[in-house]
């Protein structure tokens, strides 16, 4: 049985500052989520970048960015892990810390009782980094894409209204964190190697006869398990779109827009080849644009277009607790 947070009182900090804060972060960190976001009702579009803000705050503070971008050379990994930990430990406990990102998450697991396991599960990804840790099976790069990315879905699912017990749905959003994070992995590929970062599985290098230590020496077997990144990413998308029947109408239109948009990264990473080492591949604003319209359709006939009841066939699926 989940076991869900108890009631927290929000930090000192004024809710609508801490709000305006997340509503500059996500508009610096994300045009793609940012532009999403704006399809949710006020309340949940709060919710949301108030998520967003910590989730963003995290990351740069384990990678040393600032609201993504180019990634520095980091030599505290452990201490900015420790930091990560004692402010998301201070901020679930209702206790302000200083910081408006992290007192953001208070109020957001507040006000939804978003579960503190999932928050963690988020952490054990920057964990996973700081350790230097790399994939060896295709089971170990999901389970690293859960805690990186679809642990977010799945606290995306309760500000949206899902109940923290309603499994099938999580297991749907957490797909949706899936796809987003294979997703990036193979549009970033040449740029993680540039890092000193490989996500791509041992047993995949070995199987294509490519050295971990010269990812880059053979460009067209690279870009082939770019390619079947892009496909596990279109699988876990096409997944995710069967939960959205569980959302009204606002969500479920935000999520499918947000979907959309950056499927078509993956998409455009199988289509380009040995060229998405090279450029890095983007959605075009006209392209977001024309997701949100097309997703305001889909929205409106998710539950006869993609059953809720459909089997998810051949899927990785997250250990519950």
């Amino acid at each position: 049985m989940s076991v869900t947070a108890p009631p927290l009182t929000p930090p000192a900090s004024g809710r609508g500052i801490l709000v305006a804060h997340a509503a500059q972060s996500i508009a610096r960190g994300s045009k793609s989520f940012a532009l999403a976001s704006k399809l949710f009702d006020r309340q949940t579009r709060e919710r949301a970048w108030l998520l967003y803000a910590w989730c963003r705050k995290c990351d740069d503070l384990a990678d040393g960015q600032d609201h993504g971008g180019t990634m520095a050379l980091v030599e505290d990994a452990q201490t900015r892990l420790a930091t990560i930990r004692t402010l998301t430990d201070a901020a679930l406990r209702g206790e302000p810390t200083g910081d408006p990102a992290f007192d953001g998450l208070g109020v957001v697991v507040a006000e939804c009782r978003i579960p503190h396991r999932f928050a963690w599960d988020l952490i054990e990804g920057f964990a996973l980094d700081a350790a230097d840790w790399r994939p060896q099976t295709e089971n170990d790069l999901l389970q690293y894409c859960y805690h990186v990315a679809g642990a977010v879905g799945l606290m995306m699912a309760v500000v949206m209204g899902v109940d923290p017990d309603d499994d099938a749905t999580l297991d749907r959003a957490c797909d949706l964190g899936l796809a987003f994070q294979l997703a990036n992995i193979a549009r970033d590929v040449a740029e993680d190697a540039g890092a000193g970062r490989c996500y791509l599985p041992r047993d995949w290098l070995a199987e294509a006869g490519i050295a971990p230590d010269a990812l880059m020496a053979d460009r067209g077997r690279l870009a082939a398990l770019q390619h079947r990144l892009a496909l596990m990413a279109a699988a876990y998308e096409d997944s995710a779109r069967h939960g959205t029947g569980a959302l009204g109408y606002r969500s479920a239109w935000a999520v499918l827009s947000a979907a959309g948009i950056y499927g078509d990264i993956a998409r455009e990473v199988a289509r380009r080849g040995e060229a998405a080492l090279t450029d890095r591949v983007f959605t075009s604003k006209a392209a977001k644009v024309g997701w949100v319209a097309k997703a305001a359709m889909q929205a409106r006939g998710r539950a006869r277009k993609w059953p809720a009841d459909a089997a998810r066939v051949g899927l990785w699926t997250r250990e519950r607790s």
